[in-house]
């Protein structure tokens, strides 16, 4: 009983990781990045979405109905760390500067992005 009570607590101390995932055409030069507190949830709603044909971004979800997942690679870019600081909960402006930061990289590589 006591062994049941460490795991639910380590559950809810969980952190999920976070960082930036990409979604790369494997047709053409595009892609589409984004960034996230929960890598994993998001990257699964994100194929939830596409597969059922709402995702927000129109050209990404039309090249992905007209084309199909095999057609796509989604990976995780880059993971951001948590603060030390254990108050800190809103990480949207670090995940923010590092997607400009990748979009300049995959920019200098030539890639072009799937724009809202």
């Amino acid at each position: 009983m006591e062994r049941k009570k460490e795991l639910k607590e380590l559950y809810k101390n969980m952190k999920a990781d976070m960082g930036l995932f990409i979604i790369k055409s494997n047709f053409n030069n595009k892609c589409y990045i984004e960034g996230t507190e929960d890598l994993k949830g998001t990257i699964n709603s994100t194929k939830f979405k596409l597969n059922f044909g709402n995702h927000p971004n129109k050209e990404l979800q039309q090249q992905w109905k007209d084309k199909g997942e095999s057609d796509f690679t989604i990976e995780i870019l880059d993971k951001l760390e948590y603060d030390k600081d254990e108050l800190k909960v809103d990480y949207t402006e670090e995940l923010n500067i590092l997607t400009m930061i990748w979009e300049e990289k995959l920019s200098k590589k030539g890639m072009e992005f799937y724009r809202k």
